[in-house]
């Protein structure tokens, strides 16, 4: 059987079904194996691995991941395409699909359900864009046994994940994903590889998910509390952005964190490393909450 990723297949397939493009999934298919090919091998899958999809359509992707991977699960939140994919992956029987909103989803269970114990577990999954950010972030904050996370998203969205202090891109979002793992964009990729060609350019985004986070925070939460709200206004200096959050009646302490965390009040938030923000944190919150 012909490769499901083609020009021609995937237009049999959908003409098969009567299949629509739902707009408010952000369904948009791939038709290109090289793609597919470059995103497995910036995953590093191989038949050791294990491997979760998100959206996997219809099994575009999948099928590569069930060629090379020991196993692939695939969450796919359309009911229509249930019967597609059933037909689509018959010929392999190491992909399990789970219908389901993968935000809604125990991932963790899945994982200890389908997964031998100690295997390595990537994600790799083409991403409905509407939903990259809250999906990444879920299973990142998860602290999930995944061991990277290849994604194609919207590349807008990739270059603010992997952006470096100081660059334009450089946001709260940066420093959550950086948190967890190293981000880079591995490529860019053109419009015409999609049915139906999407409105932004896309790219692949690869997440190495860390064993340690890069800095130490005496409270997670506060520290995201403080990089949220020095990104509120990005034009404002991170003196005023914090003193805006934490109250006017708290200057004083802003202004004592700030200095003994050897960070100029007039900067503004995209100019901090991360070390920066953790420094700050943790003087904050013995200032504020002490």
């Amino acid at each position: 059987m012909k490769d499901i990723a083609t020009p021609i297949r995937t237009r049999a397939i959908l003409e098969k079904y009567k299949f629509s493009f739902k707009k408010s999934l952000g369904q948009n298919f791939l038709i290109d194996l090289n793609i597919l090919a470059r995103i497995l091998d910036a995953a590093g899958v191989n038949e050791q691995v294990g491997a979760i999809e998100i959206g996997p359509g219809i099994g575009a992707l999948t099928e590569q991941l069930a060629k090379r991977a020991d196993k692939v699960v695939a969450f796919e939140i359309d009911q229509r395409l249930l019967p597609v994919l059933g037909d689509t992956l018959s010929p392999y029987d190491n992909v399990k699909i789970i219908h389901s909103d993968v935000l809604k989803a125990d991932v963790s269970q899945v994982m200890r359900e389908e997964f031998k114990e100690g295997q390595d577990v990537m994600v790799v999954a083409n991403l409905p864009y509407y939903v990259t950010t809250p999906i990444l972030m879920k299973l990142l904050e998860e602290k999930l046994p995944i061991k990277r996370i290849v994604v194609m998203i919207q590349k807008e969205v990739a270059d603010r994940i992997a952006a470096k202090p100081g660059s334009k891109d450089y946001g709260s979002l940066s420093i959550a994903a950086q948190y967890y793992a190293k981000a880079e964009t591995v490529f860019t990729v053109p419009k015409t590889v999609f049915v139906p060609q999407p409105n932004v350019e896309s790219a692949v985004l690869r997440l190495t998910i860390r064993e340690e986070p890069p800095v130490e925070v005496e409270d997670e939460s506060f520290f995201f509390e403080v990089i949220r709200s020095s990104f509120a206004q990005r034009r404002k200096t991170i003196f005023n952005n914090l003193t805006h959050h934490f109250g006017k009646d708290r200057k004083e302490q802003i202004e004592v964190a700030l200095t003994t965390a050897s960070v100029d009040p007039k900067r503004r938030g995209e100019t901090l490393s991360i070390e920066e923000f953790a420094q700050l944190s943790n003087e904050l919150i013995g200032l504020l909450k002490g």
